[in-house]
């Protein structure tokens, strides 16, 4: 069957896990999580995102991520592929580091936003390379540490992950410690690597006892949350790719875009495709680019072919704006 596409949506959490290709590793040693940790962060500033969890494995990373305005998309094609280019440059090696597809799991907030943290920040016990919660306090590949103010962070919302605790900061820090350290004994927890049914359930056995009563529940593989949770993504997804499919039915095209803004804007064509760095010329690029954006759902890199820019250039006037 073909894969769904990811659903994107600015605001939201996602669960994102990133590996290599054929399980293969992807940091060599601490120099290598310092670099990918380094660039991570630029590029969560950036895109105005909020990280909550992370850590850092041999062979796969886990972040718990809500994104700003400009989604997970755009953040996660920087980071990947600066990494793989760094990787390949610093070994001599070529070709794909990653897997070809991250995955990438949108998240009820309100009902698994505690669950994931602690099951995200429990990998290095879980894979033993940690032993207890004491050695994981100041494990550096890892955001427990910085929760629990044992390192500097400034880019994980750990504001937002102690005020679910209450109380004085160092009560809440305290009380997430307890937490987590509850966790140990859970083992792996399968239900929080993915979405679907039986991950939204909470196990096979919820799913077989709400089929006995004929509990009818709505459900998506790219999804973990209830069924009125999943619904409302799916229908707001579905809003947006429906009027993008309308638009481009009645023939509308970033050609036609370029055409009708230029002509709004006396600039001509051939002056905005040939990389004029005029002020007017480059507020007309963004406008063109966030309507290619907004009403067909185009690609940065399609869009910059049509503007006379880099995809990176167009990206960080689109960010700017």
């Amino acid at each position: 069957m073909p894969r769904q596409a990811r659903l994107d949506v600015p605001g939201a959490l996602h669960h994102l896990m990133l590996r290599g290709i054929n399980k293969s590793s992807i940091f060599e040693d601490d120099q290598d999580r310092a670099q990918f940790l380094c660039r991570l962060e630029k590029n969560v500033t950036a895109a105005s995102a909020r990280v909550y969890a992370w850590v850092l494995m041999t062979n796969h990373v886990h972040i718990l991520f809500k994104s700003g305005k400009q989604g997970i998309s755009a953040v996660m094609r920087k980071q990947l592929t600066w990494y793989a280019q760094y990787y390949n440059r610093r070994y001599r090696r070529s070709g794909h580091l990653f897997e070809n597809r991250y995955k990438s799991v949108l998240c009820d907030e309100d009902n698994y936003l505690l669950a994931l943290i602690r099951y995200i920040h429990l990998n290095p016990i879980r894979a033993g390379i940690v032993k207890t919660l004491e050695e994981l306090d100041r494990y550096p590949w890892c955001g427990h540490s910085a929760v629990i103010g044992n390192r500097e962070c400034s880019w994980i919302d750990t504001d937002n992950v102690l005020a679910q605790f209450g109380g004085t900061k160092r009560k809440a820090r305290n009380e997430y410690r307890r937490f987590v350290g509850e966790g140990i004994g859970m083992g792996r927890q399968p239900e929080l690597t993915g979405g679907g049914l039986i991950r939204s359930k909470g196990g096979w056995s919820q799913v077989v006892s709400a089929r006995r009563s004929r509990r009818k529940e709505e459900h998506d593989e790219r999804i973990l949350g209830s069924g009125d949770f999943v619904n409302a993504i799916l229908k707001e997804a579905e809003e947006k790719t429906l009027l993008q499919l309308k638009l481009r039915r009645v023939g509308k095209t970033l050609s036609k875009i370029v055409d009708q803004e230029c002509d709004r804007s006396q600039i001509s064509p051939k002056e905005l495709k040939g990389g004029s760095r005029r002020r007017d010329v480059s507020a007309l690029r963004i406008k063109i680019a966030r309507r290619g954006l907004d009403e067909l759902g185009l690609s940065l890199a399609e869009i910059a072919r049509h503007v006379g820019v880099s995809t990176s250039g167009i990206a960080r006037a689109v960010k700017r704006k």
